[in-house]
């Protein structure tokens, strides 16, 4: 089936998960909505992150997408179930495969958490572990500084190096084996983490578990897509579009792609 795939996010973050998504679904067509213009969703309510959610799902609904993916953690903490219940399509998250990542890592289950405001107020990681192995140790920390960072692409360089540190902190006197980026837009900053967390750190995401996650169900309700023609791929901003693009580009490293604006 060659209808595209729907990737949602509050902004750039989901493009790491879209990035994975590219590398193990090579023949699928990716629509992905970053909504710039309201991010970040980390300190939002939970009823206006479902509002925000369900307007970029029905804005995919109507491109005709035939699998959703929620590429933000705090979406999929809390418009997640009602989607799934809404919707005539797979819908999928991250939170699960980001848990299920870092139990394929730690050995001493003991696991900090690094995430949004609402995602750490959720408790869905903790959920997510505990259902996994119950006597996880989980450590979660909420990170707000670090997504307008990545949005405002100020990623790189002595200023972003020093606010991971300094939002990182926290964990010095905690032990842990694994860390998960319990947020989107980290693993853009993963190589700052991990410098700050150490080498005997484990540091996990969730995109590829996603994008795996993604193709085995894609084989399950027979929805791959079989043709191996040059997928045209659509990347939306709610915001502004230089700014987003400069980002596609730079993650993505696709040169044909333009993105566009999108109103919801």
């Amino acid at each position: 089936m060659n209808a595209p795939i729907g990737v949602i996010d509050s902004g750039v973050g989901g493009l790491t998960v879209a990035k994975e998504m590219l590398r193990y679904l090579p023949n699928e067509t990716i629509y992905y909505i970053g909504d710039t213009a309201r991010c970040p969703y980390g300190p939002r309510t939970a009823k206006q992150v479902v509002e925000f959610t369900t307007q970029m799902a029905q804005k995919l609904k109507e491109m005709g997408i035939k699998m959703l993916v929620i590429a933000c953690n705090t979406a999929t903490a809390v418009a997640l179930e009602p989607l799934q219940k809404t919707c005539d399509f797979p819908v999928i998250g991250v939170i699960n495969a980001g848990a299920m990542a870092a139990m394929k890592e730690t050995k001493t289950h003991q696991i900090a958490v690094i995430a949004t405001v609402g995602t750490v107020k959720s408790g869905a990681y903790e959920e997510a572990i505990g259902s996994l192995y119950s006597k996880s140790q989980i450590y979660s920390l909420a990170c707000p500084p670090l997504v307008p960072m990545v949005e405002s692409g100020q990623y790189e360089g002595p200023f972003a190096e020093k606010l991971v540190e300094e939002v990182l902190s926290p964990l010095k006197t905690i032990s842990y084996d694994t860390m998960i980026l319990g947020c989107t837009h980290y693993p853009i900053i993963q190589h700052l983490i991990e410098k700050v967390v150490g080498e005997d750190v484990h540091v996990v995401s969730s995109a590829k578990e996603t994008a795996l996650h993604a193709k085995d169900l894609l084989a399950y309700y027979s929805l791959e897509n079989k043709s191996t023609h040059h997928a045209k791929h659509r990347f939306f901003a709610t915001g502004s579009v230089p700014m987003f693009q400069q980002i596609v580009d730079d993650w993505l490293q696709l040169p044909e792609l333009q993105a566009e604006k999108i109103e919801l």
